[in-house]
């Protein structure tokens, strides 16, 4: 017996405990199995929700085949006769579907900006110009904001694409080319939010930007132009960007006695010194290796020649850094650091360090 509060508590006995832990753990396992059933209902929800979508764009892929081929091929044209850029318009969540359209579009070489529905009737119309293509995209193709943008195509002759899946709405009437898009379940259960309806607005607006990339032959180098920073900009780094160049190279010309080789390797800091013909081209390396395997009382007299490997693994200084640093990891006995040739000639050095420095791993 304890008092507390000059009240009389007495403690459990041995039964009373065991009931009380037995209840804890059905109460415990109860809940274990609440919290496993509502993750399930959960999974199950968000993958009837990717199946919905998945299923929206099936339905788009089967379209171009029909009807909606011959419109992208007619909307492909327009843009690539335009002299001036594709402005993409829309209101809220297509709104945001032509923001993110209008980036892809500028970002693979097809000039492009967005225009917001509501502020072009504002003042901002002044940025469409008869050498540009509108865009505009609107579900419905009902958009009254997008009513004024319409008018103004029309007048000024503006070459009016429309991506809708309405093709007798005003906006599928008025375009030059109407993209329809297939009907479709939106994977919101009450069917109001844009969920498919927007992710297919997405998907055709990519098809046309990928479509005129390849068309335009715009490649990795022209794509770092756009994309200067960041991890992207990093992978798209070439050689020549990062390599070391002229007298910050370690070279020796034949005949050179390894002692002054020895100066060269320690001055340059590269570990290695490269070896050229009286031509001035790249025919051998000295590395730690070369001096291991030729250390002796004679080493410091030996001419280079003697000491280095011979026909050098190069890269061309135009490849990209990351494909330089594969090659150089999948050498027998992976290396860190590369010399850059062009027409046989050193143009440069690269070391390992350099391509981490730049982000490009």
């Amino acid at each position: 017996m304890a008092l507390k509060g000059g009240r009389a508590h007495r403690a459990p006995d041995s039964h009373e405990q065991g009931s009380m832990t037995l209840g804890t753990a059905q109460s415990q396992n109860t809940s274990v199995v609440e919290t496993t059933a509502r993750d399930i209902k959960l999974r199950e929800r968000v993958r009837r929700t990717l199946a919905i979508e998945a299923k929206g764009l099936a339905a788009l892929s089967a379209a171009i085949e029909a009807d909606l081929g011959d419109a992208v091929e007619g909307a492909i044209g327009f843009i690539e006769r335009a002299r001036g850029r594709v402005i993409v318009t829309g209101m809220g969540k297509s709104g945001h579907i032509g923001r993110k359209l209008a980036a892809t579009f500028a970002s693979t070489g097809t000039p492009a900006l967005f225009l917001h529905a509501a502020e072009a009737s504002h003042g901002d119309l002044g940025m469409v110009t008869p050498d540009d293509v509108l865009l505009a995209i609107s579900w419905s193709g009902e958009t009254s904001e997008l009513g004024d943008i319409v008018h103004y195509a029309g007048r000024f002759a503006v070459p009016l694409l429309a991506i809708t899946s309405n093709a007798e709405s005003s906006l599928g009437r008025a375009a030059d080319v109407a993209l329809v898009l297939p009907r479709v379940e939106e994977a919101c259960p009450n069917g109001l939010a844009p969920t498919t309806s927007t992710l297919m607005q997405l998907a055709i607006g990519d098809a046309l930007a990928v479509a005129l990339l390849e068309r335009r032959g715009f490649s990795a180098s022209d794509f770092r132009v756009f994309h200067p920073g960041g991890k992207l900009g990093a992978r798209l780094l070439k050689v020549s960007d990062l390599m070391h160049q002229d007298a910050q190279m370690p070279l020796a010309r034949l005949g050179t006695p390894m002692s002054e080789v020895l100066i060269e390797i320690t001055g340059k800091r590269f570990g290695c010194c490269g070896v050229v013909d009286d031509a001035g081209a790249l025919i051998g390396i000295v590395t730690d290796g070369d001096l291991r395997r030729h250390m002796s009382g004679e080493l410091l007299v030996t001419p280079v020649e003697k000491v280095m490997t011979s026909s050098p693994f190069v890269v061309d200084p135009r490849e990209l850094a990351s494909a330089a640093l594969g090659q150089m990891n999948r050498r027998p006995v992976p290396i860190t650091v590369v010399f850059a040739v062009a027409e046989g000639k050193p143009v440069g050095i690269l070391h390992i360090h350099d391509i981490v420095r730049a982000g490009v791993l």
